[in-house]
């Protein structure tokens, strides 16, 4: 079974080529909705298309958190990200991200960088 990702807009539309084949059938934002959509906008596709949204969003934890799922969501934990970068990332967390998706009671998953910075903290956070 693919599991379907619904790239968030802060996120380039060249990693779709650049998935795992566990994510075969995925889009992007701009493909479905067009270019400056709403977080609830996004939200509500991600969920009436049956997608696991991914994201460098802060917003839509928040939203995980306050609503559940459906959609999951998947936040990436990266500071200045790029494509390679990305796409590495996704390559190396697929197996997770497989689980989390089978997990009944998850509805939220941070992922962060397989080499380079860590994830950065908020000020006051702790370790």
């Amino acid at each position: 079974m693919s599991i379907r990702l619904l790239l968030d807009e802060n996120l380039s539309e060249a990693l779709l080529a650049r998935l795992p084949s566990a994510f075969d059938g995925s889009s992007h934002v701009r493909q479905l909705l067009g270019e400056g959509r709403s977080d609830q906008e996004v939200w509500n596709a991600a969920r009436e298309g049956g997608f696991v949204l991914v994201t460098l969003d802060t917003d839509f934890e928040r939203m995980s958190v306050m609503l559940g799922a459906p959609p999951k969501v998947v936040w990436i934990a990266a500071h200045n990200p790029n494509n390679r970068r990305l796409s590495a990332l996704l390559d190396a967390k697929a197996e997770s991200i497989v689980r989390f998706v089978g997990d009944p009671d998850a509805s939220f998953l941070a992922i962060t960088e397989v080499s380079g910075a860590p994830a950065r903290r908020s000020p006051g956070s702790q370790h």
